[in-house]
């Protein structure tokens, strides 16, 4: 499999995601300011949309969309548990997690970063995205992790996007159990490999 990723962009779910499947898999950064490839590809036409995650299969085929990608690797992993099995309630859990995180709140931090959002408009902007947070820090109350004591592909893409915080000024300090969650999620082995592939972090000596 092929992950075209843009370093630290949302990509950065899947990307921690195989890393905890265990499955085979190799990196394509595509950037999301020049669309084009290492290599000098336009990388709009291997993906129309123009956008990470892409996920390529081994037989050519090809999936967009984190929440799609994350949930297909899961599958593939099935011993690996970083999902509930389909038909089963947990896993509407997941993908409620998955519509909420994807919807609510990477969707809010978009504007933030865009050059044309005016200044008096982000503090409205981070207001919302604060909002949402409560909700997140209430729902992760006694928990480890979204689902509870294990880690599943939500907690990826919750980690992902609020890793943006700090690049958005937006201070979520005073969230207790979001913090923690944070740091828990920091010190695993997998999402450390991720983010120093993607030159995130320094790797270790």
């Amino acid at each position: 499999m092929k992950l075209y990723y843009s370093n630290g962009a949302c990509s950065l779910s899947p990307h921690i995601v195989l890393r905890e499947s265990g499955l085979p898999f190799t990196l394509v950064r595509a950037s999301t300011k020049t669309h084009a490839l290492d290599d000098g590809t336009d990388y709009y036409t291997i993906n129309p949309k123009g956008s990470v995650p892409l996920l390529e299969l081994d037989n050519g085929e090809r999936l967009s969309e984190g929440p799609a990608i994350v949930q297909y690797i899961a599958d593939q992993a099935a011993g690996k548990n970083l999902a509930p099995a389909n038909g089963t309630f947990e896993r509407y859990r997941v993908q409620e997690w998955l519509n909420f995180i994807t919807s609510e709140l990477h969707k809010g931090y978009s504007p933030l970063f865009r050059p044309t959002t005016p200044e008096d408009f982000k503090p409205v902007l981070r207001e919302l995205l604060l909002k949402k947070y409560e909700f997140v820090d209430a729902k992760l109350a006694g928990k480890q992790y979204l689902m509870g004591d294990s880690f599943t592909v939500p907690d990826a893409y919750l980690f992902t996007v609020t890793n943006w915080a700090k690049h958005v000024g937006l201070d979520l300090s005073k969230f207790a159990n979001l913090q923690a969650f944070m740091a828990r999620m920091s010190a695993r082995p997998a999402v450390q490999a991720a983010l120093e592939a993607e030159g995130l972090v320094k790797k270790a000596a």
